[in-house]
């Protein structure tokens, strides 16, 4: 089985603590966190041979990262180190249904240090997919090595992943992100957004239905084969060039919210790698109804058991908690 590579951002997660009383000192819980080095940790918790690719602080907290990447099976042999700044951080709060919100503390951060060079020539020989997300286009000189990455990839033959993973308050005031997001969701095979993060994009086509189907339209004239639009609890809706469909999540109690559109992009990657989906098989694999649905269904149930418990990497489930979600769902229903 092919080793799917997530590249990007590893960070510090401070999930606040409850307050007993309006004199009670707020407290903090540190967790590893980090969009793609969440997505790894699920595919690797699934199984599935997997690589984190990026820059840690060589401090506490770099450490720490780097010991519970290996700690869940990450391979971390194209983890770089460096003084130059410090590990990201990011403060979390949870309202009663489990939705988070964000306080960061990035830039200035190690993992947006990372350049091009530091890519290996080895990193993508055993490589079948690699994934990446927004918050490594915020600066132009870590978005020229997330797109080197793409690229290098692609070269490879490489299938390329993009969860959008907007996260507008760590782009800098003035900027539009859109000519960025839209340079690397070009040169992605399969794109994940959120439905908000397409409604985004759709209000730079004049927004509303046909906004959102030149988004999709402009996706499929580059490289994506496939488009998938998630929605929390709602059916999700895929797209390919010439289909597209929905399916029903699970019903489940959301509990923490923060890892669930990771967890759901690691099963997605996982699965293709267990069925041999590379980029060169995207193409016959999209024209194929009941693979695209199988595949998809496993990759929500895996984002649907992340969302019952804390954390972010503590949060992702073992294969057997997936498979048993979905005989409950689907086996135990017929």
């Amino acid at each position: 089985m092919h080793t799917i590579i997530c590249f990007g951002e590893a960070l510090i997660d401070f999930y606040a603590g409850p307050v007993a009383t309006p004199d009670t000192p707020r407290t903090f819980v540190q967790h590893a966190g980090g969009a793609p080095a969440n997505v790894a940790v699920a595919a690797a918790r699934l199984g599935v041979p997997t690589q984190f690719v990026g820059m840690l602080g060589a401090e506490m907290f770099g450490d720490f990262l780097l010991e519970s990447l290996r700690a869940a099976g990450v391979g971390t042999d194209h983890v770089v180190r460096t003084d130059a700044a410090r590990t990201a951080l990011a403060f979390v709060a949870l309202d009663h249904e489990g939705e988070r919100s964000f306080s960061f503390y990035r830039p200035p951060a190690a993992d947006l240090l990372f350049r091009a060079r530091h890519f290996e020539p080895g990193c993508f020989a055993d490589a079948g997919a690699f994934h990446v997300c927004s918050n490594s286009l915020t600066e132009e000189a870590i978005a020229e090595a997330t797109l080197h990455g793409m690229q290098m990839a692609r070269d490879s033959g490489v299938l390329v992943s993009m969860d959008l993973n907007l996260r507008p308050v760590l782009w800098p005031v003035g900027v539009d992100p859109r000519p960025r997001l839209w340079q690397a969701l070009e040169a992605a095979d399969v794109v994940k957004l959120a439905r908000n993060e397409l409604e985004y994009l759709a209000a730079g086509f004049g927004g509303g239905e046909a906004g959102e189907r030149a988004v999709l339209d402009r996706l499929f004239s580059g490289a994506a084969h496939w488009a998938i639009i998630t929605d929390g609890g709602a059916p999700l809706r895929w797209h390919s060039r010439n289909d597209s469909g929905e399916l029903a999540g699970f019903r489940v109690k959301a509990i923490d919210t923060t890892a669930a559109g990771d967890a759901f992009v690691g099963g997605l990657l996982s699965h293709l790698a267990e069925i041999g989906v590379d980029a060169k098989r995207l193409p016959g694999f999209v024209h194929d109804r009941d693979a695209v649905e199988r595949t998809l269904r496993f990759a929500a149930a895996v984002g649907a058991l992340a969302v019952t418990r804390s954390g972010a990497f503590a949060a992702m489930p073992e294969r057997a908690e997936v498979q048993q979600l979905l005989k409950d769902q689907y086996e135990n229903a017929a």
